[in-house]
C-alpha cells in the first residue's frame, strides 16, 4: 500500500476511537447532570426575596463563602457567574443564579424565588408577572433590517 492510504487509515481509526470515547463520556456526564438536578430539586424551597443588586462577576469578587470557592474547579474560578445580592428575610445574602433565570430577575423589586442552597433556580413575580426582556438582535439581523 501507498503511504498516503496508510496515513488516511490511521487518521480514520483515531477519529473513530475519539468519537466512541466522546460518546461514552457524554453519556456519563448526562447521567451525572441528571443526578445533580434531582438533588437541586430535592432541597429547593420557595422564598420571597427583595433583589438589591445583580451582576456578572468572578467568583472571588462575588463575596460568596470560601467553601464555595474551594469546591469550584480551578479552571472555573476565573469565569464570570451571574450573582444576585438579595434580602432574604432579615439577612442580606449573595446568591448565585441560573443563566436562564438571570435576565428575568428585576432589580429593586420583590420576587418569589425557588432557591436550592445559594442557587436561584426559578423566579416568579409577587405582584403580577415579571417583565420579559427583549432578546437582543444579532449582527446580521440588524444589518438585514437596515
Amino acid at each position: 500500500m501507498k503511504t498516503f492510504t496508510i496515513v488516511l487509515l490511521v487518521i480514520l481509526v483515531i477519529l473513530i476511537i475519539a468519537c466512541v470515547a466522546l460518546y461514552f463520556l457524554g453519556k456519563k456526564a448526562e447521567t451525572k447532570q441528571a443526578e445533580q438536578q434531582a438533588q437541586l430539586e430535592a432541597v429547593a424551597q420557595t422564598v420571597s426575596i427583595l433583589v438589591i443588586d445583580k451582576g456578572r462577576m468572578k467568583l472571588k469578587d462575588a463575596g460568596l463563602p470560601d467553601i464555595v470557592i474551594q469546591n469550584t474547579p480551578k479552571y472555573l474560578r476565573r469565569s464570570k457567574v451571574p450573582v444576585v445580592k438579595a434580602k432574604v428575610g432579615p439577612k442580606i445574602m449573595t446568591l448565585m443564579c441560573d443563566a436562564q433565570v438571570y435576565p428575568l430577575i428585576p432589580v429593586k423589586k420583590e420576587v418569589k424565588a425557588t432557591i436550592s442552597g445559594i442557587y436561584i433556580t426559578a423566579v416568579r413575580g409577587v405582584r403580577g408577572p415579571l417583565e420579559v426582556p427583549e432578546k437582543k438582535k444579532g449582527f446580521f439581523a440588524r444589518l438585514r433590517n437596515k
